[in-house]
């Protein structure tokens, strides 16, 4: 009931003091991006978020884990030359992975993680691995 009556009170104060003025409050607002949630989950399972992770066995960069086949692939496709160095930046590494994640047909994160992943029945683990980080 206190918390009523306050309320009550502050909206018949407020009308008394300044009965013609209107009050507006404007949020600043920031773009939300859509894939934020998959990059977090993506970067986690493939390099523990370490941004200067390399793995020898696959020969992958960085802490979205790009090999460089997909590099050369993605430079082709986009004109840029960016070389295997540039996959430690986080940055570059994220535009190299919405490249891909912005070209499946819809916005399933299951499709985009195994496409990502590679090909085959592993990629379904890989999914398991990301969902679990969703």
């Amino acid at each position: 009931m206190k918390k009523f009556l306050f309320i009550v009170f502050l909206f018949f104060s407020h009308k008394v003091i300044a009965p013609d003025v209107k009050i507006v409050t404007l949020f600043k607002t920031y773009p939300v991006n859509i894939y934020d949630r998959l990059i977090k989950a993506i970067v986690y399972v493939e390099s523990g978020g370490d941004t200067l992770a390399y793995n020898i066995l696959e020969d992958a960069y960085g802490a979205f884990q790009i090999r460089p086949i997909r590099l050369l692939d993605f430079n082709q496709r986009t004109g840029k030359n960016y070389s295997v160095k540039d996959c430690y930046r986080f940055e570059i590494s994220k535009e190299i992975f919405l490249y891909y994640a912005t070209r499946t047909p819809s916005n399933n994160f299951e499709v985009i993680s195994r496409n990502w992943n590679g090909s085959g029945t592993m990629t379904l683990d890989y999914w398991q691995k990301v969902k679990a980080f969703l």
